[in-house]
């Protein structure tokens, strides 16, 4: 896994890994999960502008 796949939030910490077939989250406490899993649990609730996994729309 190449460094340039990751990406940290600034907003919440968590790295997302860039993958073939789909995103890997890598939270601080449990399991790693997906962008969609990373929304439901922590951006549409924070709501910050510096965050890195955006729905638009």
């Amino acid at each position: 896994m190449a460094e340039t796949n990751m990406q940290v939030c600034g907003v919440c910490g968590v790295k997302i890994i860039k993958m073939v077939g789909g995103d890997r989250v890598l939270f601080s406490v449990g399991p790693p999960g997906t962008r969609e899993t990373l929304w439901q649990k922590v951006c549409k609730h924070a709501q910050n502008s510096g965050c890195i996994n955006r729905q638009d729309g």
